[in-house]
């Protein structure tokens, strides 16, 4: 990955976000997609292929005053897969950094740190992250997984190879004092005899589209399964959170995944202004297969994976912070385009 300075001159300019903020501790992007997809025939065209695509990830932060920058740490870059091939990635930054590091998180992320001297000022930082891949989706909106028998049927249990490397991701990360996501998430196996697995899955999913609303939200984090369960709605990252955290009081283990949509066919862009979020499952026999609640996609169809981690807030795509005055920070706006690419 190569680092270049960019031309404020020639960039264009992003689509402005004034609510996002950029804290001194920290700055969170508030990013998510669009409203929940039409996946009917006329709306979003599942991929059945592989694509070449482009994504262009734009973040800039603006100062009333000129401000020293703080270190910045970015999960924007995916790695290389069976199912995602990297062909370029350019990262362009200013003003630029004078240490860039890269390295690998807990869940084996690419992560880059930048850092400026100390006695850099400056009244904007500009962050662009391009990316050229290709996508090779796990299969159709359904597929049929080689589940092992244990896991045919829900809830099941992992065995004793798997269980050490899960159980952390089996747990329950967020509170439900009144076990409101417990009774929700058990509507799904009022037949246990019957429920299978894969069924379980795919009902939840699209349970969660049918019957919360999206809607974006400008304050700080992400909302508890038991809130957005009283609320009715979320943005895509609490609808993620609700589906992991109803699995995970099966035991069933769950990962957040944050990256782009990307709808195919269309060639139109999809989830502009944004990035996207949804959840991993672990399944035995089948390895990790992607749901997505806010769309009711299944099988990462569409979905472009970045990173993965336990919990939403390990998952911020931008964060950093500045040195000056607490009024000083205008906002953060925020421009995501994903396009079919040239071969």
């Amino acid at each position: 990955m190569t680092v270049v300075q960019s031309d404020p001159r020639s960039r264009r300019r992003p689509t402005p976000h004034p609510a996002f903020g950029h804290l001194p501790q920290q700055g969170w992007g508030r990013l998510c997609a669009p409203a929940p997809l039409d996946t009917s025939a006329r709306g979003l065209a599942i991929v059945a292929a592989m694509a070449r695509i482009k994504i262009v990830h734009t973040t800039e932060y603006r100062y009333r005053n000129p401000v020293g920058l703080g270190r910045h740490r970015l999960m924007l870059r995916p790695d290389d897969s069976h199912d995602l091939r990297l062909h370029e990635a350019v990262l362009a930054v200013d003003p630029k950094p004078s240490l860039i590091h890269w390295t690998h998180d807990a869940y084996d992320n690419s992560v880059c740190f930048l850092e400026w001297p100390e006695t850099l000022r400056a009244d904007r930082l500009t962050i662009v992250s391009t990316l050229d891949l290709t996508h090779h989706p796990d299969g159709p909106p359904a597929p049929v997984y080689s589940l092992d028998p244990s896991a045919e049927f829900f809830p099941f249990s992992y065995d004793l190879e798997d269980l050490p490397d899960v159980a952390r991701l089996a747990e329950r990360q967020l509170p439900d004092r009144n076990r409101t996501v417990h009774a929700w998430a058990r509507r799904f196996v009022a037949d246990v005899r019957n429920a299978r697995t894969l069924h379980v899955l795919e009902a939840m999913t699209h349970a969660i589209k049918a019957e919360f609303r999206y809607g974006a939200r400008h304050e700080e984090g992400t909302q508890t399964a038991a809130e957005t369960l009283a609320l009715g709605t979320g943005t895509c990252r609490d609808l993620a959170v609700l589906m992991m955290e109803a699995l995970r009081s099966f035991g069933v283990a769950t990962r957040f995944v944050t990256g782009y949509l990307y709808d195919d066919l269309s060639g139109e862009t999809r989830g502009g202004g944004s990035t996207h979020a949804w959840c991993g499952v672990y399944l035995p026999g089948a390895g990790w297969v992607e749901y997505d609640p806010t769309n009711g996609l299944i099988a990462g169809a569409n979905l472009i994976r970045v990173g993965m981690t336990r919990t939403a807030a390990q998952a911020i795509p931008v964060a950093g912070g500045y040195v000056g005055g607490a009024d000083d920070s205008e906002g953060l706006w925020v421009d995501v385009t994903v396009t079919g690419a040239k071969s």
